[in-house]
Parts: C-alpha cells; structure tokens; sequence
C-alpha cells in the first residue's frame, strides 16, 4: 500500500484507520508506506500511531509513488490517494484480482460524498474515457510486483504518471476494472466547480496528449491556472 501525500494529513489519518480496520476484518497482512513530500511532523506520527513506514520526498507524485513501491516488500502493490475513501470490500477485491491472474486493474470512479447529477454524470464520463483512455491514480490502481517494474513504474513526473504504467500494465495481460470498493472525494470538484473543472481537466489531458511537457503543465498547475484533477 502506497500513499503519496502533501498536507493532506486529515485526509490521511481516516484512510489510515480504514486501512487498518479492513486489515483487521480480513486478515488480510498490509504494509502500508506514506511517502511525505511536505515532510510533516503530523503525518511522521500519524504513520507511527498507525504502524505505517514514513518516508520524506520532494514534491512529485510520480518520484513519491516510485519511492514508496522501491520501499514496499509485498507482491501486490496498490497505490492510493491520501483522501481515498475505502469500502470494506476494496482489499479482498484487489487480492482476488490479482490471484485470478491480473497483472493489475483499477476501481471505477465513484464519488463517495455527493450523489448529485452533476457527480453522476462525470462517473458515467469517466467510465467511458477509461474504456478508451487511462485511468488516474485517484482511481486506486494496483498492479503485481513483478509487472509493475516490468512495465517500467509510474514515469517520474508530477503529472500523469500512471499513463505509461497502465498502457504497460495492459501489455502484459488482463488489467482489471473493479466496480466497487473505493470512493474518490468530491471536495475539488465542488471547490472549482463540476464542468470548469471537467472543462480543464480534458485541456490538461489534450495538452498532454500533444506532448507538453508535463513539468510545464504542473508550473501551470502551481500557478492555479490549471487545477488538480
């Protein structure tokens, strides 16, 4: 389990305990790694309450999430959002992808906090685009050990990391969509508003896909000018 974090520390003390009570229930073994990139003397003891490893990082998603897989002894590596929200059945479900022969899969997108048009419509949005597109690392992805460096890890970027791994991670053989189990916070969709937001994000995605660098696009980000996704 690997979590990227940058004070996100609320967020992460209730994914902590969540994590820990469905480890419990299951008895399923977790190693959970918190890679800090705001090197946070919060987040440094939450981690010790909660028998996490903590480990300091500069601030790049992708260099925190190649970190902490580097620090994780586990087959099964699952990486998560600090503001994930994790249904009971989320860790079984991912351990049984893996043991039916997935190299690796994914959770549908689903809001945890709202259940307005507005945030259906984006599911419905998302699910199509991950048909035909990648998923984002919000959505929980996890990959077998041995495929994930085999697929050359999360790129090294601040943004959209997780593209070259899942396009690797399908080469290999069956990457798994899982329908339920995991929640993705609303909260910056409502801050920014829901189709301005959207509106950005396909922006981002276009640029990206017309090879702007994505260093450039995180110093747009850094400057609000496009938002988090």
């Amino acid at each position: 389990m690997i979590i990227p974090c940058l004070h996100d520390e609320d967020r992460l003390e209730r994914l902590l305990l969540q994590l820990r009570l469905t480890e419990s229930e299951t008895e399923i073994p977790l190693q959970i790694v918190v890679v800090d990139a705001a090197v946070s003397e919060r987040c440094q003891a939450l981690c010790r309450s909660n028998d996490a490893l903590w480990s300091s990082a500069t601030p790049s998603r992708g260099e925190q999430l190649r970190q902490g897989a580097a620090l994780s002894v586990y087959e099964t590596l699952w990486f998560l959002h600090a503001d994930a929200d994790l249904g009971r059945q989320a860790l079984m479900a991912v351990s049984e992808a893996i043991e039916e022969g997935a190299t690796g899969g994914y959770f549908t997108l689903r809001f945890s906090d709202t259940n307005c048009w507005q945030g259906r419509l984006i599911e419905r949005l998302v699910a199509w685009r991950n048909r035909v597109g990648v998923p984002y690392g919000d959505q929980g992805i996890f990959a077998r050990r041995t495929a994930y460096f085999a697929a050359g890890q999360h790129a090294p970027w601040p943004l959209f990391e997780e593209v070259p791994l899942v396009k690797g991670l399908r080469q290999q053989g069956i990457f798994q969509r899982l329908e339920h189990g995991l929640g993705v916070s609303s909260r910056r969709w409502q801050r920014d508003g829901w189709w301005r937001r959207a509106g950005r994000n396909r922006l981002l995605a276009i640029a990206f896909m017309l090879k702007l660098s994505p260093f450039t696009l995180a110093r747009l980000y850094a400057r609000k000018t496009v938002p988090k996704r």
